[in-house]
């Protein structure tokens, strides 16, 4: 039986021993510099010898540290890279994405079942965020996010362009509130986006209304709520009709007036930069672009 000091022991002691310093040490391996002190102290007890000379915030290598770093980090590094090369194989069919819960929903979900029947063999694990990723930090592989495509740090593909029209339900339309004409939309309130108003002000300049840019209406966080709220009748909303197929197609919502916006703002895959694709992510990467190249084209 091989005879080993604890594997934190060893931890903390090639921590200490790279950065010179027990409060880096800590701060790397995310416990208190008392923790690392501790850590070595035990491994100084278990092998007999004194490691390092205690120096006012730094931390210097006896001469028996020295020999014990130099045999010891190697084996750490092996170590390490065993782990990470079996992890990496054991999840080569399971990747881990992060979309906007309106594109999950009203994008992807129809859509899975397709990607299930081409991939039995890959298993998605798909959580639904608003926020980015740091994916150094996270267990995500891959991420959707909408914006202008100006993230550091990631790798960026994209997807698809964002194009509004006026979307409401057809039950708004009335003789005293009719909707034949863009100028006609001055007789319902508008549906907003709240960190999107100029939205509304750049379609209505589109069609040539003259409006004032104080208008009473309802404000809503995302755009999948501004979508519900139309249905609901409460307005007219600006969406995207690709993200509103079952309702356009049910009748419940509408598009009076076929002018599309465009807002400048797309969807993109990404993930972090430089890293290297594993099966999983490789199929993911091609199905989703291939899959909206099509739609698009469609």
């Amino acid at each position: 039986m091989l005879r080993l000091p604890p594997l934190n022991t060893l931890r903390s002691f090639e921590a200490a021993a790279r950065t010179g310093s027990f409060a880096q040490a800590a701060q790397e391996l995310a416990v208190t510099a008392s923790a690392v002190s501790h850590q070595i102290k035990g491994l100084e007890n278990y092998l007999a010898v004194e490691l390092f000379k205690r120096v006012k915030r730094h931390a210097e290598l006896t001469e028996n540290g020295e020999k014990y770093l130099a045999s010891i980090q190697p084996a750490l590094k092996e170590i390490a890279e065993a782990t990470e090369q079996l992890k990496t194989a054991s999840e080569l069919h399971t990747i881990t994405i992060s979309m906007t819960p309106h594109f999950l929903t009203r994008w992807m979900m129809p859509r899975l079942g397709k990607f299930q029947a081409l991939y039995p063999d890959i298993e998605l694990q798909i959580n639904a965020s608003m926020g980015l990723i740091d994916f150094e930090r996270s267990s995500t592989d891959m991420a959707i996010y909408f914006g202008n495509g100006d993230w550091p740090e990631v790798q960026v593909h994209f997807l698809k362009d964002i194009h509004l029209v006026p979307i409401c339900s057809p039950d708004i339309i009335t003789k005293n509130k009719p909707l034949s004409g863009p100028e006609h939309i001055r007789f319902h309130p508008l549906i907003h986006v709240s960190k999107r108003l100029p939205e509304w002000s750049q379609w209505l300049a589109l069609a040539g209304v003259k409006f004032r840019e104080r208008r009473q209406g309802l404000q809503l966080s995302n755009s999948m709520l501004t979508n519900a709220a139309a249905a609901e009748r409460l307005g007219i909303a600006l969406g995207d009709p690709t993200l509103l197929g079952p309702e356009l197609e049910s009748g419940k919502l509408i598009i009076p007036f076929d002018l599309p916006l465009n807002i400048h703002r797309s969807f993109y895959l990404v993930y972090q930069k430089d890293r290297s694709l594993s099966y999983g992510m490789e199929v993911f990467k091609q199905w989703v672009m291939k899959e909206m190249e099509t739609v698009q084209n469609g």
